[in-house]
């Protein structure tokens, strides 16, 4: 991960704690380090720099972290780290409750800070990495865009259901093998199986009215009979 085009934005009325973790941010690569003393400033520079991460005070002459916090998730899911000198555990509770991604109490090692700063970075671009990878999905004729929810077959758009397109990602990222009703019913309802024999047969059939030429003789969507249904591609 390369820390250089990394932005990080410090909001906090103190502007020794500013210097100080500016220039410790700075000694360990993160070049692009922004200041802001106010609430109103802090959340301007955020819709304005666009930084990757934000370390936010909640004691502010203006408002609270807290509140900035809230207007940040409107808008981003940047990391956010709050710095306070509030030890209480339901001050972090309420932190962790609305948004933040770490509570650092006051005093601090500026050290530690630089830390756990850069391993949120870690964290966010791994998982912006995976996200980038789980998007478009493949197989034969399919192609499903899970970031919107779009299942195309040959490239026309096929209209499909939340728990239809659930079911059909979850079979595509197993193409040729036999998924049991108990595995489709974890993975795509998040219960157990008991109960649902019904509900997985509705849905598969209306998958299958959606993907198939002839739903009665499904080429794709196959039942195996006493195993579960398997998504066949050929030449996978």
């Amino acid at each position: 991960m390369s820390l250089k085009n990394k932005k990080v934005l410090l909001i906090d009325d103190e502007e020794d704690i500013l210097r100080l973790l500016k220039t410790v941010l700075i000694k360990e690569g993160i070049d692009h380090v922004y200041t802001s003393t106010t609430a109103a400033d802090g959340f301007s520079q955020v819709q304005e720099k666009q930084p990757d991460l934000v370390l936010l005070d909640i004691m502010l002459p203006d408002g609270e972290g807290y509140d900035v916090c809230k207007q940040i998730r409107n808008i981003s899911n940047v990391p956010i780290l709050f710095l306070s000198a509030k030890t209480e555990e339901i001050d972090k509770i309420l932190g962790f409750a609305i948004g933040g991604d770490d509570y650092i109490t006051k005093p601090f090692s500026p050290k530690e800070v630089a830390y756990r700063v850069k391993a949120q970075l870690r964290r966010a671009d791994f998982m912006q990495e995976v996200h980038n990878k789980k998007e478009v999905v493949k197989a034969g004729p399919f192609e499903l865009n899970e970031q919107r929810a779009e299942l195309k077959k040959d490239g026309e758009i096929i209209e499909l259901k939340p728990k239809e397109l659930q079911l059909m990602s979850f079979l595509m990222k197993h193409v040729n093998q036999i998924m049991s009703k108990e595995s489709l019913c974890d993975h795509v309802w998040g219960e157990d199986y008991i109960g649902f024999d019904n509900t997985i047969m509705v849905h598969i059939r209306r998958l299958r009215e959606k993907i198939e030429a002839e739903p009665s003789k499904p080429n794709y969507l196959i039942t195996v009979k006493g195993l579960g249904y398997k998504l066949v591609i050929k030449d996978e």
